[in-house]
């Protein structure tokens, strides 16, 4: 039987990704696997940020050996331009092929304010449909290892019409991007329920209020934490994302506390039934 830990996942920058940004209290010089290590966690989503890492990957790869599962970004975040005219996806398949602990690829600040053409994501559902075939068609050593297509959608998104591109994604991640709305987190994973009643779920938690350029509060830390394995438990989410590894060795409060708090509930044990994280979602043509 499972372990809360083994649904636990640090979300992953290059280090330094944040230095000088969001109000932060000083440089990082924790990489990734660094970060999984210390936070406690086995499992890692790798993002690019400003378009960092590029391909290949192999050498970071290497080094997340490791680690039980990793999932990488084939679009990565908004400042990474560079995933505005090409993805990463044949990268991450073909890395995939041969390293066994990548098991996704996920898209990172996927949807975005409507522009003048109306155009509200950074890619159509067709092109989400062939994404999501390439990466359940991906072999390793001549047998299938189908990879799951993850997506970032943020609360303040759930009004939009998403639907339809959270159709074609095998795991959503849900992000509260200010911590001052994290009361509305109950209603908000409801809406997400009901939007993408197939998909798993998993719940995202900043450690740091990127939204307002300043410290989470503990408390809130706590309630999202708490909130979270609650869910975990019940079944209603499939996971939790901590982010982030580049913020991880600043000597946070948060982060601190967090650390702690997995510690001391990483060994539960899932309850019976619970899903696991790797079920098929949909159907892998």
């Amino acid at each position: 039987m499972s372990t809360v830990r083994d649904r636990f996942w640090a979300w992953g920058h290059n280090a330094g990704s944040h230095n000088g940004l969001f109000n932060l209290p000083g440089p990082s010089r924790m990489t990734p696997v660094e970060g999984a290590f210390y936070l406690g966690v086995p499992n890692l989503i790798m993002v690019a940020f400003g378009g960092q890492p590029a391909p290949p990957f192999d050498a970071q790869a290497i080094v997340m050996r490791p680690l039980s599962r990793v999932v990488w970004s084939i679009i990565g975040d908004s400042s990474s331009s560079r995933h505005n005219v090409r993805t990463d996806l044949e990268e991450v398949v073909d890395l995939a092929g041969r390293f066994p602990n990548v098991v996704g690829g996920i898209m990172d600040d996927f949807f975005h304010p409507p522009d003048a053409a109306g155009r509200f994501s950074r890619r159509g559902p067709e092109e989400l449909a062939g994404f999501r075939t390439a990466l359940h068609h991906t072999n390793y050593h001549g047998g299938p290892h189908p990879l799951d297509l993850w997506v970032v959608v943020y609360t303040h998104e759930l009004d939009w019409p998403v639907g339809a591109h959270l159709a074609q994604c095998d795991v959503v991640t849900l992000w509260t991007w200010k911590a001052k709305d994290l009361p509305a987190l109950e209603a908000n994973l409801a809406k997400l329920e009901r939007l993408a009643p197939r998909q798993k779920r998993v719940l995202g938690c900043y450690m740091w209020d990127f939204g307002d350029n300043k410290p989470m509060p503990v408390d809130a830390m706590r309630r999202q934490c708490e909130q979270g394995l609650k869910w975990l438990h019940e079944g209603r989410i499939e996971g939790m994302i901590f982010l982030a590894t580049c913020i991880s060795d600043l000597e946070i409060e948060a982060v601190e506390w967090t650390r702690g708090w997995i510690a001391e509930v990483g060994g539960e044990r899932l309850m019976r039934g619970t899903p696991p994280l790797h079920r098929p979602a949909l159907d892998r043509h």
